[in-house]
């Protein structure tokens, strides 16, 4: 455990770095959305193009991995929602709040931090895991939100969404690696160098920028947040390791990284969809910061456990 923390320790003294200059103002929320810009857009993109297109294709994609995950993540969005329609809650924030259960920092802390700790082999499952979270649940919290404020499902809706998928820097980086894969295509030497510059940039830029979003995070509506959070930290875990090992059988490194991904923080891009649309960006501020802060312990445990498999 200790010797996890330590490894861990160094993502998130980088977030802490980047928290301390946005608090005193010395990086500014300005230079933060900017910064944010360039890893989403240009580092990361370069990262997830050049894993994609030296990853054989065959290990993208494994159904029992995509079936145990989608399932335990399905029974924990309905929990949540279950929850919020108990409270009066309208569909759009069940749905927002669902989107906090489930939805991990994959991109900008999972995949740089995962691959690091758990190896290469980890690799695919994070892409796995990162392909489904970004086109089956972010289009499903955007067609909730904007069918129950229509009160009607519509083709403009569908198409809005399916624009939005493709123009996900993200979706479009692994695609393309995945097509060059596919051509078993060698990327040129200065190519290569050049992506992995880039590529390089996208851990500590991502995890100062997050660091730096978090100081201009609210606090509020924390018994909330403390919910959102302990789905998110503990049953979404929970939920996906019973349906990897127990109903699935997948294989035990694929499932450890499975349940490492799932004990990840609420991921920025759910505040961004809840700013975006006006529902409840405060609330969700709030998770994203409990959830981060409690997850610098309990990550460390979830990769002590998953790291025996």
């Amino acid at each position: 455990m200790l010797e996890i923390f330590l490894k861990t320790l160094p993502f998130f003294a980088l977030m802490g770095v980047g928290y301390t200059a946005g608090r005193t103002r010395f990086f500014p929320a300005e230079a933060t959305a900017y910064l944010t810009k360039f890893v989403f857009y240009f580092a990361l993109t370069a990262m997830l193009f050049r894993f994609a297109a030296t990853l054989p294709v065959a290990e993208l994609f494994d159904a029992q991995f995509a079936s145990a995950y989608l399932l335990g993540s399905v029974v924990v969005y309905l929990l949540v929602t279950l929850v919020a329609k108990a409270r009066g809650l309208p569909v759009a924030e069940a749905a927002i709040e669902a989107q906090c259960g489930i939805i991990g920092n994959m991109g900008f802390l999972g995949l740089p931090m995962l691959a690091v700790l758990l190896g290469k082999a980890a690799i695919g499952p994070i892409m796995m895991i990162l392909s489904i979270d970004l086109i089956v649940f972010s289009s499903l919290v955007v067609i909730l939100i904007t069918g129950s404020r229509d009160g009607r499902m519509s083709f403009g809706v569908l198409a809005s969404v399916g624009k939005g998928v493709l123009k996900n820097p993200m979706v479009m980086s692994m695609a393309a690696g995945l097509l060059w894969s596919a051509a078993n295509l060698p990327i040129p030497a200065p190519a290569n160098e050049f992506l992995t510059i880039l590529g390089d940039a996208a851990t500590p830029g991502a995890l100062f920028a997050i660091g730096a979003s978090l100081a201009y995070k609210s606090a509020e509506r924390m018994s909330v947040a403390i919910w959102l959070s302990f789905a998110k930290l503990v049953l979404h875990p929970i939920a996906v390791g019973i349906c990897a090992l127990l109903i699935f059988d997948v294989v035990r490194f694929d499932a450890g990284v499975m349940i490492a991904a799932a004990s990840l923080p609420v991921a920025g891009n759910v505040y961004i969809l809840a700013q975006h649309y006006n529902v409840a960006p405060h609330r969700v501020s709030a998770t994203i910061l409990v959830s981060t802060l409690v997850s610098i312990l309990t990550i460390s445990l979830v990769i002590s456990w998953v790291g025996t498999f």
